[in-house]
């Protein structure tokens, strides 16, 4: 791995700092910069025993262990190996026989705004029948099983059971194409997959069922054996004969008992594919014990949630964050949480503020994209302004998926928080299991755009090419230093690309290299209330990142290139967008001549309709412009760096002497 410096050519000068509100602090979780210095200098004087004891109080143990952190092995960290749990137990059958068991667990609003309420009691049930549902179609303990889900219950439900008999669940994203969910079985070789007939959003029927007949029918997919088909609407869809089984064929006559099976703290709980700068996606695989101890944890510790707190998560669980803060996390802490199906737009742009007067929730947690998307919308219709809703029940409200700009953060500081929520702005990854970076309702002061400190025992520093720390204020790249239990424990089938996308030799292959760049502030601009706050930068791969989803530049051009009767090659790029955060932009010679006007237009929508077909809609690029040729040096190389700046808009101040066909900057400027 050749490790590339992160240039930062300017950063945004913030003055604007938010104390966190006193109310608040006397009675959070952590209270007071004084008990969060505390845990940290704990985590600093014996790190195994910091995590060991966190690790006994948050979760409920089959058997204890007795080692805590094992690095013979590094990178391939081991935590509280030779203890045994069941995820799905410490989320499930530990609040039995408590006032929680008869607590609603999950408050569901459909596409077209039906709510259903589950209580903990309920929720056990359902997920106790679905486990033994697949365990006799023989799904069993290692087994991996691809979801394939709206955001329903039943998704819950689902990756919950696969949870409870030791099954490894893998959730794809149900935006996702045939193509893509094809290779997603085909590396875990799941031997049964979860699906619905349709999924609804924003009024539509999509179809599921028909996409999984379609990836299995590639071929490859031999290790499939069952097809789980839950009839989330009327319409009827093709089922396979001997393979595919509805859901209430499935439960049909299934207790609602269904022990736990205990599984070692290392046990691989999930796999979750995300992209990377080559075509093929990334099995990220987390543990058991570590991940499910900081998921429940940082609810504690980010959200300082309580027991009275109705928490909503708005991601889809085809995503980590759906993962860690609808499936496991919330359920862990016996909170109730909101599942939403549809879109933030549907019926009209008021229903998130609508929802959170409706069910009175105190904790939301969303995207910059989703909040960027509703300020234009109420910006030009003040009835789907927040201020129209009575959002008084809200106390803390997050951000999640990707850097939000300042003035973003403060339209939804004023405009959801009223001034008086703290927003938890949270740096993570898919890799790192649960939030990494980010402010205590109880301790941090904020500063728009910031995701300020790392929590308690979490190691972050920036960093050169060299892997040596640059000064405050300076750009880097940042790295987390030590293990911590909730991280990435390898790639699923692939242990050398995780060496060399996480750990690479450059740093001595122990330190984790996140693949962001950032700058840690020196205090300056704020008399020193943030000196050591951390600015995320961007990204310092070829990973692109539109709306918090992250993929991968060779996926995006792997698919144009596809297109074989039409594409001959392709450049795939980002630039900022208010909108999405990152637009993916095209650069595209065809196998005939460059075409303009209305057949240039005609062209790019064919080919953002097959990118979508062969990765998904997300991939879609915004902006597709067509060349003669790529801009290459003498000896081949893409000059990506050119092709940023005309993305950009900005003008070609670089060396461009070692080009080989200087003339089509400009054919590919004229375009954009």
């Amino acid at each position: 791995m050749s490790v590339q410096p992160s240039t930062v050519e300017s950063v945004l000068i913030e003055n604007r700092v938010f104390p966190p509100n006193e109310a608040l602090v006397r009675q959070a979780n952590i209270s007071g910069m004084a008990a969060y210095q505390a845990l940290w200098k704990e985590a600093k004087n014996d790190y195994p025993a910091f995590w060991a004891r966190l690790a006994r109080e948050n979760l409920v143990w089959t058997k204890p262990f007795t080692r805590t952190l094992d690095e013979s092995n590094a990178p391939f960290f081991k935590w509280f190996e030779d203890g045994e749990l069941n995820a799905s137990a410490n989320c499930l059958d530990k609040h039995m026989g408590t006032p929680v068991e008869n607590k609603t667990a999950i408050i569901f609003e459909a596409d077209d705004g039906a709510v259903t309420k589950v209580t903990y009691k309920e929720l056990l049930a359902r997920v106790s029948q679905f486990a033994n549902a697949l365990k006799a179609r023989g799904v069993k303990k290692g087994d991996r099983v691809v979801i394939y889900m709206p955001m329903t219950v039943e998704g819950v439900v689902a990756m919950q059971a696969c949870a409870r008999i030791g099954a490894i669940h893998s959730v794809v994203f149900g935006g996702f194409s045939a193509k893509s969910l094809h290779e997603r079985i085909v590396d875990a070789a799941a031997v049964a997959v979860i699906t619905a007939n349709y999924q609804l959003r924003g009024g539509k029927e999509l179809p599921l069922k028909a996409i999984v007949d379609e990836a299995i029918e590639t071929g490859g997919c031999e290790s499939v054996k069952t097809v789980f088909v839950y009839q989330r609407t009327a319409t009827t869809c093709n089922m396979v004969g001997g393979r595919d089984i509805t859901f209430a064929e499935a439960l049909a006559g299934q207790s609602t008992d269904c022990p736990p099976v205990p599984v070692s703290a290392e046990h691989p709980l999930f796999i979750l594919y995300t992209s990377g700068s080559t075509g093929k996606p990334k099995g990220v695989q987390h543990s058991t014990g570590g991940y499910l101890m900081w998921s429940k944890l940082t609810m504690d510790w980010t959200f300082d949630i309580k027991p009275d707190d109705v928490f909503w998560c708005t991601a889809d669980i085809g995503w980590v964050t759906g993962h860690s803060y609808i499936t496991y996390g919330p359920l862990a802490a016996g909170v109730t949480e909101i599942v939403f199906e549809g879109v933030p737009t549907y019926p009209d742009a008021g229903r998130f503020w609508q929802m959170i007067e409706r069910h009175k929730c105190s904790v939301f947690y969303t995207a910059p994209t989703a909040i960027r998307s509703l300020i234009k919308a109420s910006e030009a219709d003040a009835k789907v302004h927040p201020a129209r809703s009575d959002l008084s029940s809200l106390r803390i409200i997050g951000s999640v998926g990707e850097p939000i700009n300042p003035e973003a953060w403060m339209w939804y500081y004023r405009n959801v928080g009223g001034e008086r929520c703290p927003i938890v702005d949270t740096w993570w990854q898919t890799e790192t299991g649960g939030h990494m970076i980010n402010p205590l309702p109880g301790v941090t002061p904020l500063v728009p755009g910031s995701c300020t400190l790392p929590l308690p025992g979490i190691m972050t520093e920036v960093v050169d090419e060299t892997g040596q720390t640059v000064p405050q204020g300076a750009g880097g790249m940042l790295v987390v230093t030590k293990p911590w239990p909730s991280m990435i424990r390898t790639i699923w089938n692939d242990p050398e690309r995780y060496k060399k996308a996480y750990f690479p030799e450059e740093f001595g292959g122990k330190i984790y290299l996140a693949g962001d760049g950032a700058v840690r502030s020196n205090g300056e601009a704020t008399k020193g209330a943030d000196r050591g706050y951390f600015r995320i930068t961007g990204r310092i791969d070829d990973v692109l990142n539109v709306s918090g989803h992250r993929l991968g530049t060779m996926e995006v051009e792997s698919a144009l290139v596809a297109k074989t009767d039409l594409v001959a090659e392709a450049a795939v790029v980002a630039r900022p967008d208010d909108l999405t955060g990152e637009a993916i932009c095209a650069f595209v010679v065809l196998k005939r001549a460059r075409p303009t006007g209305d057949e240039a237009t005609k062209i790019a929508a064919e080919l953002r309709n097959w990118v979508a077909k062969e990765i998904g809609p997300i991939a879609k690029p915004k902006d597709i412009s067509f060349g003669d040729n790529l801009p290459k040096t003498r000896s081949g190389k893409i000059m990506r760096r050119l092709l940023r700046s005309i993305a950009k808009g900005e003008a070609i101040t670089q060396d461009i002497s070692t080009l080989e066909n200087p003339q089509i900057l400009e054919q590919f400027a004229q375009k954009l």
